[in-house]
């Protein structure tokens, strides 16, 4: 039984005072290695911002949401909410770990159900990097996996596992950004096929704020009901920020960017055309 003495009061209060500010302090000390880590290792890479769509070679620190609307080849429109984005993390030096949520399908059609896509996940080591002063470079390696999360056929039917490679580099206010890889799914291959995507972005970095590019997006069906087949799509876009919360404090990494574009089907294959696509981007 424990007695509420007047001592035993004095000696919690006591321990209170050395005990919370320590549990503080320890809190605040992951929090700013971490952000310390992170800064260390983007300051490392150059300062280009990520692109509208095409995947990406730098490392990220970001919660992201995109929405799109896509016109079908019979003239409906879909929508796709967060567009299986999420929350990208730099745990690491050279490394960055994503966590993307899966889509909300909004089909707008009696014969297909409104759901959720599959949930994915990536892996990215950056083994090689130079800022703006040491060349303008860029080069790492990935894997993005997903898991068939999704409701009716929303999803696909197996996991999947795709390697991915990016370089980039810069020239004065220009760069080029640009990502392969192939999806590998666990099964079902002859249904699913192994398609191999391209993706390449040009940018100009216009001021201190605007992102003005065009990008291309091409995927390669290997096997699969659309074996043989290409799909291509060019965008022009426009990328906003990043706008920090507090641009007096030059270690202060908070920020939003936001940017939009309309993707253009270049190929005679093509599932949908004149994809709107908007992002908004919180980065920490």
């Amino acid at each position: 039984m424990l007695i509420h003495s007047p001592m035993n009061i004095r000696t919690v209060s006591l321990l209170a005072l050395f005990v919370a500010p320590a549990t503080i302090y320890a809190q605040g000390s992951i929090f700013s290695q971490w952000q310390a880590r992170a800064s260390q290792t983007q300051s490392k890479q150059p300062g280009w911002s990520v692109p509208l769509i095409t995947q990406y070679p730098s490392l990220i620190q970001v919660a992201r949401t995109d929405f799109v609307r896509q016109i079908t080849a019979a003239r409906t429109t879909t929508w796709i909410y967060d567009n299986s984005k999420g929350l990208n993390l730099i745990p690491f030096a050279n490394t960055e770990i994503d966590f993307n949520l899966p889509p909300y399908i909004q089909h707008n059609v009696a014969t297909a159900k409104d759901g959720a896509g599959d949930t994915s996940f990536a892996l990215k080591y950056r083994p090689f990097a130079g800022n703006e002063q040491h060349g303008s470079y860029v080069a790492s390696i990935a894997a993005v996996a997903t898991i068939p999360t999704g409701s009716y056929s929303n999803g696909s039917t197996d996991a999947t596992i795709a390697p991915t490679i990016g370089v980039g580099k810069g020239i004065g206010h220009f760069d080029v950004q640009s990502c392969a890889n192939i999806v590998l799914p666990t099964g079902d291959t002859s249904k699913l096929g192994r398609p191999v995507t391209w993706n390449a972005v040009l940018q100009y970095h216009l001021g201190k704020y605007a992102w003005p590019e065009i990008e291309q997006n091409s995927t390669f069906y290997r096997g699969g009901k659309n074996d043989g087949k290409i799909q291509t799509f060019v965008t022009p876009g426009f990328m906003f920020g990043k706008f920090k919360f507090r641009p007096e404090d030059k270690t202060s990494r908070i920020g939003l960017a936001f940017g939009a574009g309309m993707q253009i089907a270049t190929s005679t294959y093509h599932a949908t055309n004149h994809n709107l696509v908007f992002t908004a981007r919180y980065l920490f």
